[in-house]
């Protein structure tokens, strides 16, 4: 995605807030914690998301989809495609 599509978390954030990355390799699979989301917004920034349902259900975010994953009946984050998903996500300390 282009640095200037996103840029407010390319910029240093004030002090009150932290920013974090998470990456999903091609073809893995990382389990739902919801303690690790709580109160952050979630920028796919690369790649294609899988969101799946503790009942199977799937959803796909694809680049440039804005998340908040809190309070989700979620199992895992999936990344189907050959690329690896990059997640930007901010939240308040």
């Amino acid at each position: 995605m282009d640095d200037d599509a996103l840029p407010s978390l390319r910029r240093p954030l004030p002090p009150a807030f932290r920013r974090w990355e998470v990456v999903v390799a091609p073809g893995a699979a990382r389990p739902y914690e919801a303690g690790e989301w709580a109160d952050a917004i979630v920028v796919v920034e690369g790649g294609a998301l899988d969101l799946v349902c503790l009942q199977g259900r799937r959803t796909r975010l694809t680049a440039g989809a804005i998340v908040v994953l809190t309070g989700l009946p979620l199992r895992e984050l999936s990344n189907p495609g050959a690329t690896p998903v990059v997640l930007v996500a901010v939240s308040r300390r």
